[in-house]
C-alpha cells in the first residue's frame, strides 16, 4: 500500500502533478518573458500562463455542432493524464527516482506519443478543415522526430548496458546514477551526436518555431486548437506545459544530471530546466521563422536521424 500511495503522491504532486504543473506554467511565463526582452519588448508578467488558466477556467466550452462530442472533449484530457503519469517517470539527480512499478524508458517514450495523437484526435474530430490540415502536418512531423528519438534512447541505453556488464538498460534510474558515479554523458565524445540530435529534438516535440507547423497561427489558425475554448483549451495549455518540464526532463536525465544531492541537486536541476528552456525553445523561436512541413521532414530525416544513428553505431562498436 505504501508503494502505491509513493506512485500517487509522484504522478499528482511530486515530482508530476502540481509541482510539475506549477514549474512547466513558469518556464512558459520565463520564455514570453525573457523573448520579450530580447525583442525590446516588455513583456507579460511571468505569471500570465497561470493568469490565462484561470480565465479559461470561467470560459464556456464550445462545441461544434459537427463534432464528435465524445472523442472532441475527451482528448485533451487524455494528454493531460499521459502528461501526469509521464512526469512522475523522470528521475531528478539526488532528489526522486521513479518506483520500477510505474515503468522506464520504453513507457515514457510511448507517453511522449500521446500528446501528438492527440492533437490530431482533437484536429478530426473538430470537423474543422484547418484542424484537418493540422491533423496532417503533426502526424508527418511526429513520424520525422520519433525516429531520431528511438535512436537517441537506444544509444543511451545500450551505451550504460555495456558499462555495466550487460547489453542494455532502459532504466533512467540507472543511467543517472552511471553517470553520477562515472561522469555525464554531455562530456563523453561517443555520445556528442546523440546530444546535437536531441537538441534538435525537443524544441520539434514541444511545438515552437520553427517547428510550430501544425499549429502555424498564419497558416492554419492553431490548426487542431482553432475550435477549442474554455475548460477544454485550458486543458491542452495544461498538457503543454506538462509535456515542457518531462522531455527538457528527460534531456537533463539522460545527458546530464548533476552528481549533487538534497537542496543543491534540485536547485541545480532547476536552474538547468530554465537554461535549456531559454536556449533551446526562446532563443530558437526568436532567432528563426517558421520551417514548411516538407522542409521539417527532410530536415529531421537528414542531420538528427543519421547524428542519432552514427552515436549508436559508436557505442556498438
Amino acid at each position: 500500500m505504501s508503494s502505491q500511495i509513493a506512485i500517487l503522491i509522484a504522478v499528482l504532486l511530486f515530482p508530476g502533478g502540481l509541482f510539475a504543473l506549477a514549474l512547466g506554467l513558469g518556464l512558459k511565463g520565463a520564455d514570453r518573458r525573457i523573448a520579450a526582452r530580447l525583442q525590446g519588448r516588455v513583456g507579460p508578467p511571468l505569471v500570465q500562463p497561470f493568469l490565462d488558466l484561470v480565465k479559461l477556467a470561467f470560459k464556456r466550452t464550445m462545441v461544434p455542432t459537427t463534432a464528435h462530442d465524445l472523442v472532441f472533449l475527451g482528448a485533451p484530457l487524455i494528454g493531460v493524464v499521459s502528461m501526469l503519469v509521464a512526469a512522475a517517470l523522470v528521475p531528478i539527480s539526488g532528489v526522486y527516482s521513479p518506483a520500477p512499478a510505474l515503468g522506464n524508458l520504453l513507457v515514457l517514450i510511448y507517453l511522449l506519443l500521446v500528446p501528438a495523437v492527440v492533437l490530431m484526435l482533437a484536429g478530426s474530430s473538430s470537423s474543422s478543415p484547418y484542424g484537418a490540415i493540422g491533423f496532417s502536418r503533426e502526424m508527418a512531423l511526429m513520424m520525422a522526430y520519433e525516429a531520431p528519438l528511438v535512436l537517441i534512447v537506444a544509444a543511451v541505453a545500450v551505451r550504460t548496458g555495456m558499462a555495466q556488464g550487460h547489453w542494455v538498460t532502459f532504466s533512467l534510474t540507472e543511467i543517472v546514477e552511471y553517470q553520477r558515479t562515472h561522469g555525464l554523458f554531455l562530456l563523453d565524445p561517443v555520445m556528442w551526436p546523440a546530444v546535437a540530435a536531441f537538441g534538435f529534438f525537443y524544441p520539434a516535440n514541444l511545438g515552437i518555431v520553427p517547428f510550430d507547423i501544425p499549429e502555424a497561427e498564419t497558416e492554419v489558425l492553431e490548426g487542431p486548437l482553432l475550435e477549442y475554448s474554455g475548460p477544454a483549451l485550458g486543458l491542452f495549455k495544461i498538457m503543454s506545459a506538462l509535456k515542457a518540464v518531462v522531455v527538457i526532463g528527460l534531456d537533463i536525465a539522460l545527458f546530464m544530471p548533476l552528481p549533487l544531492d538534497g537542496v543543491p541537486a534540485f536547485l541545480g536541476w532547476v536552474v538547468e530546466m530554465v537554461v535549456l528552456m531559454v536556449a533551446g525553445v526562446t532563443v530558437l523561436r526568436i532567432s528563426m521563422g517558421r520551417m514548411r512541413i516538407d522542409q521539417a521532414f527532410v530536415f529531421f530525416l537528414r542531420w538528427p536521424l543519421l547524428l542519432a544513428a552514427a552515436s549508436l553505431a559508436v557505442v556498438v562498436v
